[in-house]
């Protein structure tokens, strides 16, 4: 179990992961993967040494290897999985705001839907439109704004500073309204742009 005094700030967590993925050779190699000096190195892996998370094997008269022992094993095992468990609840949320927004849209009326976007982001709001609520709904992936149409609301699901939409075609941008924290509280109203 560790204590207060033995987990690992950000830094030392960087060079447990670095150490363990057996990404370099020497300090020196450390240092320049981390972007930090090599003093600084030295004083890490001496913190993690006295931790208990990096034992450090003489090689030779010059030579050292760092490696990881089970307790620096453990600890990297537990923050992924701790950092792969927010990563899942942050993606439930978007996929709750993307709900929220079609619903919203839907409300008003919109029932076909042009899908900008070949990210991730596209599959969630993908499957979030997929819903059995929405089957009267038509969704259609595009690779360009000039293929959408008035008929219904292009979604851009990418990040894109300048896009030439058709005239009298609705757009919304999933990845703006997501970033607005009402939609994820669910006190939102899309902006729709002609």
């Amino acid at each position: 179990m560790t204590t207060p005094k033995d987990s690992l700030n950000e830094r030392e967590f960087e060079l447990v992961n670095i150490v363990g993925a057996e990404l370099a050779a020497n300090q020196r190699d450390l240092s320049r993967h981390m972007n930090i000096s090599l003093g600084m190195t030295n004083m890490l892996l001496r913190r993690l040494v006295t931790k208990g998370y990096i034992r450090i094997k003489q090689l030779d008269r010059r030579k050292v290897e760092y490696l990881l022992t089970p307790k620096g094993f453990a600890e990297k095992m537990r923050k992924s999985i701790r950092y792969t468990m927010k990563t899942i609840d942050s993606i439930g949320l978007i996929q709750q705001g993307i709900v929220r927004l079609v619903q919203d849209l839907y409300s008003q009326g919109i029932r076909k839907f042009y899908l900008l976007g070949s990210s991730d982001l596209t599959v969630l709001v993908e499957m979030s439109l997929r819903k059995e609520q929405w089957q009267d709904c038509s969704f259609l992936k595009v690779e360009s704004p000039s293929l959408a149409q008035a008929d219904g609301v292009l979604l851009i699901c990418r990040e894109e500073a300048q896009l030439r939409v058709p005239e009298g075609v609705q757009v919304v941008n999933v990845v703006e309204e997501l970033a607005k924290d009402n939609l994820v509280t669910g006190n939102s109203m899309p902006i729709v742009a002609a």
